[in-house]
């Protein structure tokens, strides 16, 4: 038998331990969800964990899927067994090699977290649709059902690719499989070590190509040769599925399982059974189990080796006494005959005992839309629908299937916990300690799986953890626990909570309240369902103990873990506080010893300031008050109807209520702009408060405020007497009849104090101290101050102000609305400031082409659409395809829109031909004048529709059905460093070499940070991220100078926080060039752990130009100064910069002398950069 431990990881884990183990080789590229399995395989490596073959992984990140794709190809050919990860849009990118992999009969391994392929909208969760799409390259197909089966079946894939000379596709459930914490027995090397066929591997490495023994692969063939060529493979598929299943024999004797290429659970008589693949095969199994206690013939046939599919062997799974079954498919095939697996079955069934059985063909599953066991039942008792779905209610097409009351199939004793936080609090972290501290401190089986919104951080995350004496196999999320947590009291009267406790179960709520509070805090449904159910009530103030321990206001992970296990009493108190402080160690170290102390003083707290609430007996008379929802009434029509009826329900985490016809206006992935205004989360802490007498209206917080909550306000006289009682305002500088007042929006900030943070203040004449015009206060106690935002959010913009002040200058800028507000981004994100910042100079004719990454998170999560419009109806035209194209993308609607324009413009001429007044031609005149200027030509179109304007005329007619396309827009290009620097580098250089007017704007984090932090071609030397867990070897690459070599391209790199008017000044220069730009900009980013906070973001760009680590300057072609360097000569201490950052301090701690050698090479790069800048200056001077 095989000598394995028990341990608790997630699937992702499991797969990269177990193919760790045969890999010489892994080319990786970043994707959720599967970067884990690669980053795991690269710490692994740098640790130096050695393989079978007695040597660690050679680990390369390549610039995309197509190149990692490319590098495994490569690595084979040259005889090294390689492997990736990967998943979605990443895997169909491989396509190609993977034909050509399989057709060289190369034993390649692609591990892949199956997730949704992008159609109408882009969604990173899982289900079929990417591998089906793989089904026909000769890759042959695993898959597994649950974490603990990806730990046994990975070495098959591997074991039969290296025998039977075949890659494999070794997939399973992206979200609900690779990020699943579970309690398994995991692998020794030495087990792995045994079963490899060694001849076989030699027999591989001989026949690589080397040049001591040449030959030449890759021949074109003509039609006379290649079809005999492709048929001599034959005999090797035919031979593989013998292999797995020997290697399947080979492990169910090591380990005592019983692994086949298809394996039955179920009655022996059954007469409904289901053929499925992956994670529901779990769900399916519990409720088969419950069904036959009840006396229910059923079963389940789960598919493990997809590709070949050997019908035998699928015939021998099946009972003779089967009557029906049902297919269910997670992918969706428009127009076929029925999905994929259906497909194979029915060809499979033709011709045997069980030809005439019927075969039901169903959907499921999609986007890892919860599957549950009730749905399980539905779908055995189906009869009528041939074809259906299960899961959602299809009101249009009818093909769903009801589905009956909830069932509870879980393990009896099984102990179920939820956990709602806030995300970036450390809810979710947290969880995972302790689901891995009760798995591998207790002789209890545990579950983890976490329930994520699109929000960057600020949105909610409901963490399900399960624990219990019996294995867990219930894989879809708790509808009814023993322990609810509220981690954000905002959340108690915006979702249904306490309601899924059990009788007797413990909710915790994390708020500052006393008793009396609570009585008026508590709607009047919690507070009755928690008296008539026995549910012990608990508090903490996590905040205040956040803050007593140094942990932060919003830092309240360790403190609110803490009190869980004082509250559940799994482990014994000083055991589970003693495993806490050493998970808080191993997870916070790499930070520094403050870190870790301020952690194990907020887990002692945690345990000792949990307060017991007595429940009233007058609770039990409460009523039932709703949720905290005000429908939208004030608005655009078709903005208040995407709110009440789609944005409401999923904001209450209904969305899986909502019927297919709810739909049916937003088919092709449209949403209305503006839709995020109405979402009011109200989940900060603290909010800034605003002191008129310190103000010197200088506009900076409404300038860096990452979610336009504060805005800077010119009120008429008039106006300023109108609002709110309470609300403050000054004389407008400069502006004689107007007043000026600054204004939060309470409900939408998320409490980043970046604001205040900037605020110059003033100073106090009596002390010479400096005071801020804002504040951060507690947002409970000035919550009231949303009604003067309300009021003067409304207002009209005031354009003689604008005028005044100039719109292209700082202060300026800030009197105009910026059409993006309120997104999902991170609380002090570096991006959204700069986007912001465009919208209130263009917004209202902007085209913008969004790369996939964190500014198309933050800029278009359904239900959320941050976009808006101004008051006549104009805004950003917003869209994202792909990751990898997006240059093009942009590019491709630029072509549009001028094509449509210049057939626009050569009616114009011919107009001005023909016999119409004065007051026409010199409207054509104007509009052909200033055709490519955008800044002018809007205003031109206007004057020129309204001088056609009734007459009777073909060529007008077709000019006032055109309107909205004659006016020159804006286009806009906006993407990350992952984008610009690697993956879409390409599309990104061909679209600046083509000389067309567009404007490109990378936000520059130096890391992927929508997967996770991982390293591109702009990380630094030295900076430690995924996929660099050693610190970056090499140095940045120059994007900038590549721009700048065409001689052509307006170039800018900026730091909004060095220098404000700069930031300003290149966007708009840029916009205003005649042809391509590229703008850099700077953005400080969670994931390089700012010791500051993020609400020192503006701080941290300025002390990294003034160290001299980013350079701030402009490269315009049409001036006559063609190149600028704004940055000063660096004054500040680079060194203490980089150790002001975790990803460089981190490495110091860990490789001291390592991070002494690459600091310096970080440095001397900058500098050496510097003097080449200058150098430009003289050269263009």
């Amino acid at each position: 038998m095989a000598n394995r431990k028990m341990k608790t990881m997630d699937g992702n884990q499991a797969a990269a331990h177990a193919s760790y183990a045969f890999t010489d080789v892994a080319a990786i590229y970043p994707i959720t969800p599967s970067s884990v399995m690669a980053e795991h395989t690269d710490e692994w490596a740098t640790e130096g964990r050695e393989n079978i073959f007695g040597q660690t992984v050679k680990v390369t990140e390549m610039q995309s899927e197509a190149g990692a794709a490319g590098a495994v190809h490569g690595s084979l050919a040259a005889g090294a067994l390689t492997t990736t990860y990967t998943a979605s849009q990443g895997l169909l990118l491989m396509l190609p090699n993977l034909y050509k992999i399989a057709g060289e009969l190369l034993p390649g391994v692609f591990n892949v977290s199956a997730r949704t392929v992008a159609t109408h909208a882009l969604s990173i969760f899982g289900d079929h649709s990417d591998v089906y799409a793989c089904r026909q390259t000769g890759c042959a197909m695993l898959c597994s059902s649950s974490v603990q089966e990806v730990m046994d079946l990975t070495p098959v894939a591997h074991l039969a690719a290296i025998k039977g000379k075949i890659p494999f596709i070794n997939f399973f459930d992206g979200f609900r499989t690779s990020h699943e914490i579970q309690k398994i027995e995991a692998w020794d090397y030495a087990d792995l070590k045994e079963m490899t066929d060694f001849d076989a591997v030699n027999a591989f490495r001989r026949h690589a190509l080397n040049p001591e023994h040449p030959v030449q692969r890759g021949s074109a063939q003509n039609p006379d040769v290649f079809f005999q060529a492709r048929e001599a493979c034959n005999p090797y598929y035919d031979a593989l599925p013998a292999i797995v299943q020997e290697y399947m024999d080979k492990i169910n004797a090591k380990i005592g399982t019983d692994y086949k290429l298809f394996n039955y659970h179920g009655s022996p008589d059954a007469e409904t059974i289901i053929v499925a693949m992956g994670s529901v095969n779990d769900t399916i199994e519990e409720t088969i189990d419950y069904l036959i206690a009840n006396g229910e013939k059923v079963g389940v046939v789960k598919v493990r080796l997809y590709r070949p599919f050997n019908v035998q062997a699928f015939i021998d799974a099946i009972p003779d006494s089967v009557k029906r079954i049902q297919v269910l498919d997670r992918t969706k095939e428009p127009g076929a005959l029925g999905e994929p697996l259906y497909l194979d079955v029915v060809a499979a069934l033709r011709d045997t005992k069980f030809h005439n059985v019927q075969v039901f063909s169903g959907r499921y599953g999609l986007s890892s839309k919860d599957t549950t066991p009730a749905q399980m039942v539905a779908v055995f008792k189906n009869t009528e629908k041939k074809r259906f779905t299960v899961g959602i209610v299809d009101d249009v097409t009818h093909l769903s299937l009801e589905t009956g009351k909830p069932l509870i199939t879980t393990p009896e004793g099984t102990k179920n916990c939820k956990f709602w936080g806030l995300g970036a609090d450390g809810t979710v972290g947290a969880n995972k300690n302790s689901i891995k501290i009760i798995g591998d401190n207790t002789d209890m089986y545990a579950q983890a799986y976490f329930d994520y919104d699109s929000k960057k951080s600020g949105g909610v995350t409901v963490s399900h953890l399960r624990f219990g004496h019996k294995p867990i196999k219930s894989t879809y999320l708790i509808s009814k626990a023993n322990f609810v947590a509220c981690h954000n009291p905002a959340y108690i009267r915006k979702f249904n909570m306490v309601q899924e406790l059990v009788d007797g179960g413990s909710f915790l709520l994390n708020c500052p309240w006393d008793e009396k509070e609570l009585e008026n805090k508590l709607p009047g449904q919690v507070k009755k369902y928690i008296a008539d159910h026995n549910i012990n009530f608990y508090t903490i103030d996590g905040v205040k103990i956040g803050i007593e321990t140094g942990m932060g206001a919003t830092r309240i992970n360790t403190i609110l873990q803490s009190a869980f296990f004082q509250i559940a009493k799994i482990i014994p108190e000083e055991k589970a506080i003693d495993l806490m402080k050493q998970a808080a160690q191993k997870t916070y170290g790499r930070k520094g010893e403050d870190v870790v102390k301020k952690n194990w003083d907020a887990i002692d707290a945690g345990a000792k300031k949990v307060v017991k609430v007595n429940v009233p007996e007058h609770w039990k008379d409460c009523k039932d008050e709703g949720l905290d929802f005000r429908p939208a009434t004030d608005g655009r029509k078709e903005v208040i109807d995407f709110v009440n009826n789609i944005q409401a329900a999923v904001n209450a985490h209904e969305g899986n209520s909502l019927p297919v016809s709810a739909f049916a206006d937003y088919i092709d992935g449209t949403s209305p702009c503006g839709t995020a205004a109405f979402e009011k989360r109200g989940i900060a802490v603290n909010i800034p408060v605003w002191d008129s007498d310190n103000c010197i209206q200088c506009g900076f917080c409404s300038y860096v405020c990452p979610h336009a909550v504060i805005r800077t306000i010119a009120l008429t006289d008039d106006e300023a007497q109108k609002s709110p009682e309470g609300m403050q305002s000054l004389a407008l500088n400069g502006m004689p009849g107007y007043k000026f007042a600054v204004t939060v929006s309470a409900l939408d900030c998320t409490g980043c104090s970046s604001c205040a943070n900037v605020c110059p203040g003033k100073k106090d004449k009596e002390t010479g101290e400096q005071k801020k015009a804002l504040v951060m206060k507690n947002m409970a106690e000035y919550e009231d101050t949303q009604r003067f935002f309300d009021y003067t959010v409304k207002l009209p913009e005031k354009p003689d102000v604008i005028s005044k002040f100039k719109e292209t200058t700082v202060k300026g800028s800030q009197f105009k609305k910026p059409l993006l507000e309120y997104s999902g981004a991170c609380a002090g994100c570096g991006e959204t400031p700069y986007a912001k910042l465009i919208t209130q100079l263009f917004g209202d004719r902007m085209y913008i082409a969004n790369a996939t990454g964190c500014s198309s998170i933050w800029g278009n999560s359904s239900p959320s659409t941050p976009y808006t419009v101004k008051d006549n109806g104009k805004g950003p035209a917003w869209s994202n395809s792909l990751f990898e194209d997006n240059a093009e993308f942009g590019f491709g609607m630029s072509l549009a829109h001028d094509a449509m324009r210049q057939g626009l413009k050569s009616k114009v001429e011919k107009l001005m031909t023909e016999d119409v007044s004065e007051e026409v031609k010199e409207a054509c005149r104007n509009y052909l004048d200033t055709f490519l200027v955008g800044a002018e030509n809007g205003a031109a179109s206007e004057k020129l529709v309204k001088a056609i304007s009734g007459i009777d005329n073909p060529l007008v007619k077709d000019l006032l059905e055109n309107q909205d396309m004659l006016a020159k827009k804006s286009q806009w290009i906006f993407g990350g460093d992952g984008w610009a620097y690697d993956i879409g580098f390409g599309g990104l250089d061909h679209v600046i070499a083509s000389g067309r007017d567009v404007n490109i704007f990378v936000f520059d984090t130096e890391v992927y940070s929508n997967t996770g932090g991982q390293s591109s071609k702009s990380t630094k030397t030295g900076a430690i991220a995924q996929f660099a867990a050693g610190g970056k070897d090499v140095k940045k690459k120059d994007l900038a100078s590549i721009a700048m070599s065409y001689g052509y391209v307006y170039v800018a790199q900026i730091a909004m926080g060095a220098d404000y008017a700069q930031t300003v000044k290149a966007i708009s220069e840029a916009e205003a060039y005649p042809g391509p730009s590229l703008i850099i900009a700077y953005a400080p980013c969670i994931a390089h752990g700012i010791k500051k906070g993020m609400g020192k973001a503006m701080t941290e760009e300025k002390l990294a130009v003034e160290a001299g680590y980013w350079h701030n300057f402009r490269f315009n072609p049409a001036a006559q100064k063609k190149f600028t360097l704004d940055s000063k000569a660096p004054t500040g201490d680079y060194q203490e910069f980089l150790k002001g950052e975790v990803r460089y301090a981190s490495l110091a701690l860990k490789d001291p002398a390592r991070a002494e050698r690459l600091f310096k090479q970080n440095e001397d790069n900058a500098k050496e950069r510097f003097a080449y800048l200058e150098k430009l200056v003289d050269l263009y001077s």
